[in-house]
């Protein structure tokens, strides 16, 4: 099987034939190009894009450049918007784009989060339909994740980052695991995935950052190695740690088998974006 970053976020540079709706956070471009070569040093072999939001809104049109000159290494998820009348319109037409795998709905300030809000309910059960999994950002807010899980059993959702806030810069806040319980009580529903990325970010200690692993097996357990995937959250993380430093522990450790780490790290990552 090969490795597959669940989630890293490519951008051009600011210029004005696409210019940045917000601030990096830290690089001045990670293009498509620099991403490969990241990759390919530490022995990655595909990822899955996130279209930055950070950088382009609803715009996925960077990460399908990326995609169409690298096609056997990416795959693209793009953050769409419920509040866009058209909602229904645009799953549908993501759905038949080339390189295409998913959608991502941030729950978040400044964007609707109420389980009743009908474009966040269109969005859902579009993706169900179009057989599209949500990413879900709900990070330091589970309990407004936890309603749409349940409301739309049929749609897989996957959520973003462990379901904790993770940080920008040091230091690591002492409670940074504290939502983990939270998180546990989501495996009993079916539907749900979780993105074991960023972690390396959550850790008190130095690299290789040994401390991570008890709440990150705790994760495994309950949700099981076909439910989750491991990702580094590149380019997010550059002011925490390396790209291979998001890597080495997850391929290195030795209190995952062979086995392990060739679903958390790849296999699972394919079943659920159908790669």
């Amino acid at each position: 099987m090969p490795v597959i970053d669940v989630q890293v976020h490519p951008f051009d540079r600011d210029h004005p034939g696409r210019p940045w709706a917000g601030p990096s956070h830290g690089l001045t471009s990670a293009t498509g190009d620099e991403m490969v070569a990241a990759m390919t040093a530490v022995g990655v072999d595909g990822a899955i894009m996130v279209s930055s939001f950070s950088a382009y809104r609803f715009d996925p049109s960077y990460a399908l450049e990326v995609y169409n000159k690298y096609p056997d290494k990416f795959r693209v998820v793009t953050p769409v918007d419920p509040t866009d009348p058209a909602i229904d319109d645009v799953v549908a037409k993501w759905a038949q784009t080339d390189g295409a795998r998913g959608i991502r709905i941030l729950l978040r300030e400044g964007m609707p989060m109420d389980p009743d809000h009908p474009g966040l309910n269109r969005a859902f059960r579009a993706a169900a339909r179009h057989g599209l999994p949500v990413n879900m950002l709900c990070w330091g807010i589970l309990d407004k994740g936890l309603p749409h899980i349940q409301r739309h059993p049929d749609t897989v959702i996957v959520v973003d980052h462990v379901g904790m806030l993770q940080p920008q810069t040091p230091p690591v806040p002492a409670d940074v695991w504290a939502d983990l319980p939270k998180l546990l009580a989501l495996a009993q529903y079916p539907n749900v995935r979780v993105k074991v990325s960023g972690t390396c970010t959550m850790s008190h200690q130095p690299f290789p950052y040994d401390d991570i692993w008890e709440p990150v097996l705790r994760i495994i357990d309950a949700f099981g190695l076909d439910r989750c995937m491991w990702g580094t959250d590149w380019t997010r993380t550059i002011q925490m740690l390396t790209y291979e430093q998001g890597v080495a522990p997850y391929r290195n450790t030795t209190r995952l088998s062979p086995e392990d780490k060739t679903k958390l790290m790849g296999g699972t990552v394919q079943k659920v974006y159908k790669w």
